[in-house]
């Protein structure tokens, strides 16, 4: 009985992998994590240089105390810090990498399926002419028989 089952098991299982969803997320985690590397290069090769023009190029130690005595770094702190310096760096993270799945992934496929469904669209309506054209062409036969009819009847 469990033979019987197993090969079910195994067949929807096979079937929950080999489905389009399944492969696709895959690989967008897999491009993700790589594109994650990129993303955090940017932000420590490109934009903390920037900030560190104005300040300090490391983010992660700009700090508010909260309360004193703020002193020591690390776990050898004291006081009560808002490290929002880090929180700015996983912000502009964040707003980079939404950016560039923005414009270079999501905008570009979007237009690509925009153009496809008024390319769709423009066939079916040249099927919808072509079809109408013909029932225009099967009326005038079905009227033209009915005529010859209604004319052949009128001499018997």
């Amino acid at each position: 009985m469990s033979a019987k089952k197993d090969p079910g098991v195994w067949q929807g299982f096979k079937a929950f992998l080999m489905r389009g969803n399944v492969v696709d997320l895959a690989v967008a985690v897999v491009i993700g994590a790589a594109f994650t590397n990129i993303v955090n290069s940017v932000v420590k090769g490109i934009i903390n240089p920037l900030v560190g023009a104005f300040g300090t190029q490391n983010l992660d130690s700009y700090s508010s105390c909260l309360k004193g005595p703020c002193e020591g770094t690390g776990d050898s702190a004291t006081g009560v810090r808002i490290l929002w310096g880090s929180v700015l760096g996983a912000t502009l993270t964040f707003v980079i990498t939404a950016a560039v799945v923005y414009f270079l992934m999501v905008l570009p496929m979007s237009k690509y399926l925009a153009r496809q469904e008024a390319r769709r669209k423009a066939r079916e309506g040249t099927q919808e002419v072509v079809e109408v054209s013909e029932l225009e062409v099967l009326k005038e036969i079905r009227d033209a028989l009915v005529a010859q009819r209604g004319s052949g009847h009128d001499r018997t």
